[in-house]
């Protein structure tokens, strides 16, 4: 293991302070304390404001609990990484950023629909649980300096797996996690009507027969 990528993350909530405006109810100390209260004793795992990119740490020498490190105190990250530690499952805790390699910006065509594939069900997820935050959401291609993306018909394949989701079931942490969101911030139980798509692009899918 790295030992420089094995050091113990702080939380800083010393930004936390009044809120004016609508944008400033999505806090992210606040998931960073839903998340705690909810999987800190039972998964020895915490949620961490990082200050580069998002990684997950399992515990080492230096560090006795798992550590979902997201970028740079964004809400919408925290949300995308526990998304992807809900998804992860024993085995894959245990390994640095659950032991998948990272294929970074400007991918070509056929590795932006490999990255696209592995990230259907945490963006599924993260919609999900921005849904229950009352917070906008839009996916998330990450290719800005490679084969211009598809980003329709990504957005159409999370679209359907989140249907799929509430139809059969979320994964037990993440509807754990959902429902603490939706608790914290008064927002009702997710249906389908929730997940709302361009209406063009639900009349083509009706044109269609999808």
């Amino acid at each position: 293991m790295n030992i420089a990528n094995a050091s113990i993350h702080s939380n800083d909530f010393s930004e936390q302070g009044r809120r004016h405006t609508s944008a400033e109810i999505h806090q992210y100390q606040d998931v960073i304390a839903l998340f705690d209260a909810a999987f800190n004793q039972s998964e020895n795992t915490r949620l961490i404001k990082g200050a580069g990119e998002p990684e997950y740490i399992p515990a080492n020498e230096l560090c006795d609990f798992h550590q979902v490190i997201f970028a740079h105190g964004y809400f919408a990250s925290a949300l995308h990484e526990i998304a992807h530690w809900c998804i992860a499952g024993k085995r894959r805790r245990m390994l640095n950023d659950y032991g998948y390699w990272y294929c970074p910006d400007g991918r070509t065509e056929a590795e932006q629909k490999k990255f696209e594939q592995v990230e259907i069900k945490p963006q599924a997820i993260e919609w999900a649980f921005s849904v229950a935050a009352n917070k906008a959401f839009r996916v998330s291609t990450d290719n800005l300096n490679g084969t211009e993306p598809d980003t329709k018909a990504f957005t159409l394949n999370v679209h359907q797996q989140v249907l799929n989701y509430l139809r059969d079931g979320f994964p037990p942490r993440a509807a754990l996690f959902i429902d603490a969101l939706a608790a914290f911030y008064a927002t009702e139980a997710l249906s389908p009507a929730k997940f709302s798509l361009p209406e063009e692009w639900r009349a083509a899918m009706t044109k269609a027969g999808v």
